[in-house]
């Protein structure tokens, strides 16, 4: 009879007996297996008694996640804070300021005697003293450029070739100097400058502020014409900061013409006739950007001229052989309002050529 651990049908054959054999505890013969009694547990069993197997997840929420929404918050965030910086950030450009209306003046000088003249145009030059001017764009020269405080060389460059630039299409243009165009120098000026620049060429008036020979050099070619398009020229370019954010360029030029009379042979007498420049030029920072200019003050003498001639318009030089007719400028009515004072000079007879 097998003991109380043995399985009902005794030893199986060939086994060890006893507690000699240490895996008797853990190994199972099949009548041991068929004797057992086997129990399954309920559902309800398992679910009371057991732990679940698996973890419950927790439900899921419906709706926009945090991470979403944080991510939202800050995209808004940004964006807000780049239009205010592009609003108020310290560095914005300011207002432009009201456009000055040009100022100008212009004077004629009368000559003293009859006015010299020659056919031959180098003579014309070589005895004048315009012998030493250069010829053309030439005689207008680039002074050397410093930054200042609140420009850079770069900006003073661009200052000083759109001031050059515009005394070569307004004194040495032969397009413009005959009257056949004015458009080169239109496209210079600033914008706001374009309704008085318009309006002096539609309805020139002497009064300072609307007449053509203030913005340009043009004769009336009717009755003249270049007699050498070879023009000679001397003066100075100049460029200051006036204030944070605006550079001024003054010139100061002389330009002497050889005319004759409109029509007349290769061979007929030339004369000389001079022209004085005083300008002052005005630059913003879109100004500077555009490359164009405010033109703030004109001051032009110009002869031989008659003083009687209106010189608003067109100049109308008196050229070789011609003397200048007696009598002074129009005359000024000091009741009248609106109307700038005649002036009128006297040519110095060391201006003109000895020939």
């Amino acid at each position: 009879m097998g003991g109380p651990g043995d399985p009902p049908e005794g030893a199986p054959e060939g086994a060890p007996g006893g507690g000699e054999d240490e895996y008797r505890s853990v190994v199972f013969d099949e009548s041991f297996v068929r004797a057992a009694r086997l129990q399954e547990f309920s559902a309800q069993e398992r679910i009371d008694d057991h732990a679940p197997a698996v973890r419950r997840r927790a439900p899921l929420r419906r709706g926009v996640s945090r991470q979403a929404l944080i991510l939202v918050l800050l995209i808004a965030l940004a964006f807000g804070t780049a239009i205010y910086m592009g609003v108020r950030h310290p560095y914005q450009t300011p207002a432009a300021k009201p456009t000055e209306p040009l100022r100008m003046t212009v004077i004629p000088l009368a000559p003293q005697s009859a006015v010299p003249g020659t056919a031959d145009t180098e003579e014309l030059y070589a005895r004048s003293p315009a012998q030493q001017f250069r010829i053309g764009a030439d005689g207008i020269t680039m002074p050397a450029s410093r930054r200042t405080a609140h420009f850079s060389d770069s900006q003073i460059v661009t200052a000083l070739t759109t001031a050059k630039d515009y005394l070569v299409e307004s004194s040495l243009d032969p397009q413009v100097l005959t009257g056949g165009t004015v458009r080169p120098v239109r496209i210079l000026l600033d914008p706001q400058q374009l309704d008085q620049f318009d309006q002096s060429f539609d309805h020139p008036v002497a009064d300072g502020r609307h007449a053509p020979t203030g913005w340009l050099v043009r004769f009336d070619p009717s009755q003249t014409e270049l007699a050498d398009s070879k023009v000679r020229v001397q003066g100075t370019l100049q460029a200051a900061e006036t204030d944070s954010d605006t550079l001024e360029v003054t010139s100061d030029h002389t330009f002497v013409y050889a005319l004759r009379p409109t029509g007349a042979d290769d061979d007929a007498k030339a004369s000389l006739f001079t022209v004085r420049r005083e300008l002052h030029f005005r630059f913003d920072r879109d100004d500077l950007r555009t490359h164009q200019t405010e033109l703030v003050v004109s001051y032009v003498q110009a002869g031989p001229l008659a003083c009687a001639e209106d010189a608003t318009d067109h100049l109308r030089p008196l050229l070789a052989g011609e003397t200048a007719k007696a009598g002074g400028p129009a005359g000024t009515d000091p009741y009248a309002t609106g109307g700038a004072t005649a002036l009128c000079g006297s040519l110095a007879a060391s201006a003109q050529p000895r020939v």
